[in-house]
């Protein structure tokens, strides 16, 4: 959102022209039309793809001409325009141009004056009123990065611009990643060009020591960049937040080790570099970070009273809470007691002493807004209204005031609107969503609990057929995922359909299923979230298969001999386990870009979820889906694209030659060149689709019996 200064208006892009809207009376203004976007020399204005004002509102910072960057398009052109004169220039241009389509991250300095941006991993500033440009570093490479991240980083801590200007506008703190040491892992093209060659990603795997990282400080107008002395082997540790404190001359900076079980905050000194110690956490699994609690990223720092406190989030009591926390670590109070988890964190209103964030004590696959005092001696309020049972969400204006409610449930499709806070009002009654919310009848779809023989309680939906008759036997499909980077059981319109299966599954006579397992990131506490601490592969995949086996005891209308699953990326490790591990149960199995070895994946996921291959490598072999192919008895179809940054092709290639090895038959579709999304190309999409489904009929066929 891009909230006006008093957080009671936003601008957006509007057929073009860039237009503000006042929240409360819906009146629209124009700040610039789309004549305004147009280069000297064209007729034809750029395609917006973000923007953003000065502190004054006087200029804006328009970013286009996007490219992606492993997932995301953060790569572009920036070009400033003045909005009274309308003067319009491109960052960089000034001689000798920086290549085009190479700037990411531009952002205004806190007084308006300048733009720092990274070109080719170099960190640059730009004078606003005068073009005249500095470069900040001269180091930059593929594999030595200033000012953003490396592929692991990016992908794991969601950490992505890697630079914080100053409150007094004069500095700049910024990562410096070291990935020269990182093995490439070398993807293949070979259909661009007649002849194939090379992609390399820096990629750490499993075992392999990270990327070092370190911070520096550096005059926003050029020269020596001073670095934090941050204890311990910058090889064995994670830099994975960092910021100014608000109204002091210190940075604040989270550090992880390696197994991301210790977290450390240092108060750095940007003068001579000093770093003191202000607190240490421990888990006897991992520690997450802000990615995990925090819808916007890692960025930020959730200060209080200029700098004097700050909130953090913790399970250190087998919860995930939030606390207040003094600026030199000495005073901490709990501010969420109770045997709950917050989810994330919408809103600081320190005017009104409340904090407002996002949780569900009763139904853990339902969100609702709260709040509570900042100092600690308040009670959690619930603020979303009874009636609307499901999945709320919250976008909050800086003034706390006004807010976008969104709301959905598994027979509701999403629907928004403006609310005033904290009554939760809305703004225009007749765009309530009490108004405009239209349930739609689901009554084949229904969540359930159920207790396996190992005495754990699971949660999970199951969709029946269209004319379903219990006296008839059905096919059921079984949709996973596993891991703690997801979950499959929320109260979401979603639950109950299958993106994949062309046509309707309901319709076609399939039941389809949908269990979280231990380990899976849902409001339950950490014990429940952590039990697959070095597990992965075995306690998810038992738990999936005993709940498999108590609904089938529970239902006489699940055929037993008509059971598939399905699933992608760690949910496509599932699949594969399921298929080898449990051929009793499952006979049809579609996996989709699946971690084959444990030992392929990068080291910051797999390593903080299983521990070091160097001390505890048996857990990976056995939590593996190739250690177990041998066994394999029902219907595989394997899809992987051969593009694939993120769970690497050779996954699939150990996997097929273990298959191989022990003459099991099965059906293999590898996508070339397409990545982790299988999405790039013409046709690809549907491709996939019609694929998956043809197998799910032929080998699960649908219908009653």
């Amino acid at each position: 959102m891009h909230w006006s200064a008093d957080g009671n208006a936003y601008a957006s892009i509007e057929q073009g022209d860039l237009v503000k809207t006042d929240i409360r009376s819906g009146r629209k203004t124009t700040l610039l039309t789309k004549d305004k976007f147009r280069k000297p020399g064209s007729d034809q204005p750029l395609a917006v793809t973000d923007f953003v004002f000065t502190p004054d509102s006087s200029k804006v910072l328009i970013f286009t001409n996007t490219a992606r960057v492993w997932r995301y398009n953060t790569r572009g052109d920036y070009y400033l325009i003045n909005r009274s004169g309308g003067q319009f220039r491109q960052l960089g241009s000034s001689a000798p141009a920086l290549p085009a389509q190479s700037y990411m991250y531009a952002r205004f300095s806190p007084d308006g004056q300048k733009v720092a941006y990274v070109s080719d991993h170099n960190l640059f500033v730009e004078d606003v009123a005068t073009g005249q440009r500095t470069q900040l570093t001269t180091d930059g490479t593929r594999k030595r990065i200033n000012g953003t991240f490396d592929w692991a980083y990016e992908e794991e801590f969601d950490c992505r611009d890697g630079f914080r200007w100053s409150p007094d506008s004069k500095r700049i703190a910024y990562w410096q990643v070291d990935a020269t040491k990182i093995r490439d892992y070398l993807m293949l093209n070979t259909t661009d060009s007649i002849y194939s060659h090379v992609v390399p990603v820096e990629y750490p795997k499993v075992g392999e020591n990270p990327s070092p990282a370190r911070l520096g400080i550096v005059s926003a107008t050029g020269g020596a960049t001073n670095w934090l002395n941050i204890p311990g082997d910058p090889q064995q540790h994670y830099l994975v937040r960092m910021e100014w404190f608000p109204n002091t001359d210190a940075v604040i900076v989270q550090q992880l080790n390696r197994k991301q079980n210790e977290s450390k905050l240092y108060v750095c000194n940007p003068t001579d570099g000093s770093a003191k110690l202000i607190a240490t956490e421990t888990d006897k699994a991992w520690i997450d970070g802000k990615d995990r609690w925090s819808p916007a990223g890692p960025a930020g720092w959730e200060w209080l009273n200029n700098g004097k406190a700050f909130v953090w989030v913790s399970e250190k009591d087998g919860w995930r809470h939030l606390y207040r926390v003094s600026a030199d670590g000495k005073q901490e109070v709990l501010l969420t007691p109770g045997s709950y988890d917050i989810s994330s964190v919408s809103h600081i209103d320190e005017p009104t002493n409340q904090i407002y964030f996002i949780a569900s004590p009763e139904n853990t696959n339902q969100r609702y807004l709260y709040r509570t005092r900042l100092d600690g001696k308040g009670k959690a309020e619930r603020i979303t209204p009874a009636g609307l049972s499901g999945t709320h969400g919250y976008t909050i204006s800086p003034n706390g005031r006004l807010a976008i409610h969104t709301f959905t449930n598994y027979q509701t499709p999403p629907v928004r609107e403006w609310i005033t806070l904290p009554d939760h009002k809305p703004v225009n009654e007749n765009e309530s969503i009490a108004t405009r919310a239209k349930p739609v009848a689901k009554s084949n779809v229904s969540f359930f609990k159920l207790t396996t023989d190992d005495g754990v309680s699971l949660d999970g939906w199951m969709a029946k057929p269209t004319d379903f008759d219990s006296t008839k036997k059905y096919p059921v499909v079984f949709y996973v995922y596993g891991e703690p980077a997801g979950s499959t059981v929320n109260d979401v319109y979603s639950v109950g359909s299958n993106h994949m299966f062309v046509g309707d599954m309901a319709k076609t006579g399939y039941v389809y299923v949908a269990i979280d397992n231990r380990g899976t990131p849902n409001l339950k506490g950490a014990a429940w979230r952590k039990a697959i601490y070095r597990q992965i592969g075995r306690i998810n995949i038992r738990d999936q298969a005993m709940g498999a086996k108590k609904l089938f005891s529970q239902h006489a209308y699940l055929d037993t001999s008509r059971v598939a699953v399905w699933g992608w990326s760690g949910g496509g490790s599932t699949t594969l386990h399921l298929l080898f591990q449990h051929p009793e149960i499952y006979k049809t199995g579609i996996a989709i870009a699946a971690v084959g070895n444990q030992l392929f994946y990068d080291n910051i996921y797999q390593e903080r979820y299983m521990g070091l291959p160097q001390e505890n490598r048996e857990d990976f072999v056995a939590g593996s889906p190739v250690t177990y192919a041998k066994n394999l008895k029902g219907n595989l179809l394997y899809i992987h694209g051969t593009g694939d940054d993120n769970v690497h092709y050779d996954n699939a290639e150990v996997l097929i030659n273990e298959l191989i090895k022990y003459n099991k038959q099965f059906q293999v579709m590898p996508y070339p060149n397409r990545t982790h999304s299988i999405s790039e190309g013409p046709g690809t999409s549907q491709h996939l689709r019609t694929l998956y489904t043809n197998y799910l009929l032929q080998h699960c066929p649908p219908g009653p019996r």
